[in-house]
């Protein structure tokens, strides 16, 4: 491995480290809405990103035609996050962190259909393994019930949003510089959301832990997580960082057993390590 893939390497395991505290930190300010939790997060984290981009000395710069595009793509990440938050509210981390990072099934899907990029046929094989882990992970759930499964699809619409959101992205990275990008879309995902936080707003809900919690979020998995594996990506292949990002499974469930006490049942881990596989295969089969 040559110097500069150490170096992807390297930052993208400290984006997972990040990437991983983001279940517990979401479950820590309840009671907040989803979309309280969600605005935060996304004016926290479009603050942090401008303030680094400003530290860097590149101010982000708008024309009028961008403003439909960032609209867009400020919706599309605006139902990714709030579905995978929402998520925590219903279901286990072990399931929203499992479903959740299907998303990469999607970006394959996606991108075959939309940017016309084909398919290798092991990869049929992958989202064949993909769907036989997820169906051990919610069928075999002891005590699966409505609410648990309205969790579960939530997840599911955050992995299908944000398979989205990665082939808009990938589509605009000769457009916009990547803190630019962000920063817009942060920020526009965080106004589509502001009107249904303020109708969920409960100031007595607002406490030490709650704030905390929320600037936490916008920080460190978002604003400082995000930022680290876009960069690992410039250093190390797409696909290498992509498997090193899914341990956020792994690393959400290990701080929701000791932070929150949340024990995964055997089915969740078998399920979870399927997927975990199919996703791996997905990655490497393009």
């Amino acid at each position: 491995m040559q110097p500069g893939e150490r170096r992807g390497v390297e930052l993208a395991v400290l984006a997972v480290v990040c990437f991983s505290f983001g279940a517990v930190l979401t479950i820590w300010a309840d009671p907040l809405s989803p979309y309280e939790k969600t605005a935060g997060r996304l004016a926290i984290g479009s603050m942090a990103v401008l303030t680094i981009s400003l530290a860097q000395r590149r101010a982000p710069h708008y024309s009028r035609p961008d403003a439909p595009r960032f609209l867009w793509f400020g919706l599309v990440a605006a139902v990714h996050f709030l579905c995978f938050m929402g998520s925590l509210s219903y279901t286990t981390i072990a399931h929203a962190l499992t479903l959740t990072y299907t998303s990469p099934v999607f970006v394959t899907l996606f991108s075959a259909v939309f940017l016309k990029e084909p398919m290798a046929r092991r990869q049929y094989v992958s989202i064949g393994a993909v769907i036989l882990g997820i169906a051990i992970l919610v069928g075999f759930q002891p005590q699966l019930d409505s609410r648990m499964l309205a969790g579960d699809g939530m997840a599911l619409m955050a992995a299908i949003a944000g398979g989205v959101y990665s082939v808009i992205g990938r589509s605009q990275r000769d457009r916009y510089p990547l803190l630019t990008y962000a920063f817009a879309t942060y920020a526009v995902a965080g106004l589509w959301l502001l009107p249904a936080a303020w109708l969920t707003f409960d100031p007595t809900h607002y406490g030490a832990r709650q704030l905390l919690a929320l600037l936490a979020l916008g920080v460190l998995p978002l604003a400082v997580g995000h930022t680290l594996y876009n960069a690992a990506v410039r250093h190390t292949h797409a696909t290498y960082v992509n498997v090193i990002a899914t341990q956020e499974i792994t690393g959400g469930m290990l701080l929701g057993l000791v932070l929150l006490g949340q024990l995964p049942t055997p089915n969740s881990v078998l399920g979870a390590g399927i997927t975990l596989a199919g996703i791996a295969l997905v990655l490497f089969s393009g």
